[in-house]
């Protein structure tokens, strides 16, 4: 049996409205045969773990122009108090060093910056799913 495409959260918390990158990143996801859960912007943190348990994702992607990023660090202790430990996350946007620090000391798997290349986005979604899945003793 086929294990089944990585299933990706597409979202941004807090008060950052701009999301064309996180369409971009959908869009580039959804053609490289993943499935994409898209979510509108300003979500709260509980609402992404409740909807990363309900869709069983593999990676939430999390789109950051403003500062809204520092609160994930927030997100990552919200899902390991879930139980999701396992699910990936990644953050692209403005990020400035000090906060990437910050963030991947947190948990968070990978930081894109601007300019960054889809298709790196694209392999690093596919390393990602098959890490969780290999914790989860899934075949990826």
């Amino acid at each position: 049996m086929a294990a089944r495409p990585p299933r990706v959260i597409v979202t941004k918390i807090g008060f950052d409205g701009h999301d064309r990158g996180s369409r971009v990143i959908s869009a580039t996801l959804r053609d490289a045969g993943m499935e994409v859960i898209y979510t509108p912007p300003w979500q709260e943190i509980a609402t992404v773990v409740k909807l990363a348990t309900e869709e069983d994702a593999d990676v939430i992607g999390i789109s950051s122009l403003a500062t809204d990023h520092l609160i994930i660090p927030q997100l990552m202790d919200a899902l390991r108090n879930a139980g999701l430990s396992d699910v990936q996350v990644i953050v692209g946007g403005i990020v400035p060093a000090k906060d990437e620090a910050r963030l991947l000391e947190a948990g968070v798997a990978r930081v894109f910056h601007p300019g960054a290349a889809l298709d790196d986005v694209v392999t690093d979604v596919i390393a990602l799913t098959a890490k969780r899945r290999q914790l989860q003793g899934e075949s990826a």
